[in-house]
């Protein structure tokens, strides 16, 4: 039986760091180079996700944006993608703004990709992301809500207080024409919502890799909330030590922590078994 094993990265397979520690790039490395078929997703961008699997000799397309995106990076190809119809991405601006919410907006245009805010209304969480991605050429700063929300936009990340974040999440979260997840930054005090298109999913994206790659098996490794819709998809899900106790409720089984290299260790134990 063909499996493919998919990774969330924060808090699963990267540490605290945001990186993938020396044990598991040598660990996996080894597994790769033996065949395993091995890829990842993440809420991360290209860019991001590259950066923190530096080292880690990954070929095989992979799930970006929660699966707002389904991009092969070593053809450079997109193999599939989700955005707003323009009334929805401006319904989404709205509620944000009524709740005093400025979030970062994620588009495409032609040869480009942007993550645009508004100038002058950054929150302190906000200054921090822009401070961590200086250099980033995606990074721009607008003057109007009609400039931020220029091109084919397809997700939403706002970051700030608890109760201010959690107040336009009960009404998102309830449309279903958008996906809305609602989380506390894995290594900072702020809060994260991220929206996206109700069809961009990890679960989706998932099930397009198993049938456009040829698998007859998923076996993924989360955390968190936004794996919650890919462990209902998945044939096995196994859950890090760290993760949320719900989300250990669904899981095949429970696997060490992301500290200390849960992932790489289940593979080293059981991606060749049998």
């Amino acid at each position: 039986m063909k499996t493919l094993f998919v990774s969330d990265l924060d808090g699963t397979l990267l540490t605290k760091e945001e990186r993938v520690s020396d044990y598991s790039r040598e660990h996996i490395n080894a597994l790769l180079a033996r065949g395993l078929d091995f890829t990842f997703a993440t809420a991360r961008s290209v860019g991001s996700a590259a950066c923190a699997l530096r080292g880690l000799n990954l070929h095989m397309p992979a799930v970006y944006y929660n699966g707002g995106l389904i991009y092969d990076r070593s053809a450079g190809k997109t193999l599939h993608y989700s955005c707003f119809e323009d009334s929805l991405k401006s319904y989404v601006l709205s509620v944000l703004a009524n709740f005093g919410i400025m979030p970062f907006v994620y588009s495409a245009e032609e040869r480009r990709e942007n993550v645009a805010w508004l100038q002058g209304r950054e929150t302190f969480g906000m200054k921090r992301y822009l401070e961590r991605r200086q250099g980033d050429p995606r990074l721009r700063a607008t003057f109007s809500e009609e400039e931020l929300l220029n091109g084919y936009v397809f997700y939403f990340k706002c970051i700030g207080p608890k109760e201010q974040i959690e107040q336009a999440w009960n009404i998102l979260k309830f449309d279903p024409r958008v996906i809305c997840i609602f989380h506390q930054e894995m290594y900072q005090n702020d809060f994260w919502m991220e929206i996206s298109p109700h069809e961009a999913t990890k679960a989706n994206a998932v099930a397009f890799l198993k049938q456009y790659l040829g698998f007859d098996k998923i076996v993924c490794f989360g955390d968190t909330s936004n794996d919650s819709d890919m462990f209902d998809v998945c044939d096995e899900k196994y859950a890090v030590r760290n993760a949320d106790d719900w989300l250990k409720a669904k899981a095949t089984g429970v696997i060490g922590y992301c500290e200390e290299d849960g992932v790489a260790k289940w593979l080293d134990e059981n991606a060749f078994r049998g």
